[in-house]
């Protein structure tokens, strides 16, 4: 019966599958052990390709100088930097794009009980001098938006305009209340 080993398979061993069996090509004499050199670990040039030790980025050959790599930290560093720079320069371009929008004063100006809640009709105007859209938010005006409120997306309003729009909203029941709306300006 066989039976498990505690030490791994080596080279050359049967029950090896990604070491096969090496047979030497000259025989050596059992009595003088023979020195195995032991090889240093390398990783690839960052250029060429070529060995080089663990520390060092760059072979002889790409350079020749002998020049200090730069660290990793300034390496990470010039990453995060760049990084950091390309988010500020969106957020700049984004606010950008929605400047001159707003603000965008609003009414309800109809609400019917359907089904289970309210259809309402929102009145809002864009006072601002660029074509915008905007979020509002309807409270029930009795308790100030304590209990609930609904989020509702205007369509896009070009400057100095007024657009109505249907919204459905089911948070507040069927009943008549009295619903008061405010848009946010970008």
């Amino acid at each position: 019966m066989w039976m498990r080993s505690w030490r791994p398979p080596v080279a050359g061993d049967r029950r090896s599958w990604h070491h096969p069996r090496v047979t030497p090509t000259n025989p050596v004499s059992p009595l003088a052990p023979t020195p195995t050199p032991i090889a240093e670990p390398t990783h690839p040039c960052a250029r060429c390709g070529a060995p080089v030790g663990p520390g060092i980025g760059l072979c002889e050959r790409c350079n020749p100088l002998g020049l200090r790599d730069s660290a990793s930290s300034q390496v990470h560093g010039t990453v995060f930097g760049v990084v950091a720079l390309t988010m500020v320069l969106l957020l700049v371009v984004a606010r950008l794009s929605i400047a001159g929008s707003g603000p965008f004063p609003a009414t309800v100006s109809a609400a019917t009980p359907t089904g289970d809640g309210l259809s309402l009709t929102v009145t809002v105007t864009n006072q601002g001098k660029q074509t915008g859209q905007t979020t509002c938010r309807i409270v029930d005006a009795a308790d100030g938006g304590i209990s609930g409120s609904v989020f509702v997306l205007s369509p896009r309003i070009g400057a100095g305009q007024t657009v109505s729009f249907p919204a459905v909203v089911t948070e507040f029941g069927p009943g008549p209340r009295q619903l008061s709306v405010s848009c946010r300006t970008p």
